[in-house]
């Protein structure tokens, strides 16, 4: 058994060593540069973190706005189209079947059936046929075989 004396002497055995080898001002100072070192790291990173995600938002948003005013300039253009003297001519000949003076107009009949299904004809589909490289040279060389 340990006697109450023996256990006295072995706490202030390592009180000691902690106070004189462990928290000595070396150690101490250390420490703090260490986890000072690791929170100016984490911060330094999680800064630059920000700031990418920032530069990335900036950009989208540029490239948005360059959109923006490119519809706003195209919108701007069909407007001046809108106001010109040609388009008006060619709005009102479409709407109220105006003319120019000497013009006639003609009225043409809705296509027939025929007239619609003439180019429409379905042709015949060939069997498309795996050729080698060699019959593909000599369908090319000799057009006729």
């Amino acid at each position: 058994m340990v006697s109450m004396n023996g256990i006295k002497h072995r706490l202030r055995k390592l009180k000691y060593r902690l106070n004189h080898d462990f928290f000595s001002v070396e150690n101490v100072v250390l420490l703090t540069a260490i986890i000072l070192c690791f929170v100016w790291t984490y911060q330094s990173i999680k800064s630059m973190s920000r700031n990418w995600e920032l530069t990335e938002r900036l950009s989208k948003d540029r490239k948005e706005l360059q959109l923006l005013e490119i519809e706003n300039e195209t919108a701007e253009l069909e407007n001046e189209y809108y106001r010109t003297e040609e388009y008006q001519e060619i709005a009102a000949r479409k709407l109220a079947n105006k003319q120019l003076p000497g013009e006639q107009m003609v009225y043409l009949e809705e296509n027939s059936e025929e007239a619609k299904n003439k180019h429409n004809e379905t042709k015949p589909v060939e069997e498309k046929k795996n050729y080698s490289n060699p019959e593909k040279w000599l369908m090319f060389l000799f057009p006729s075989r």
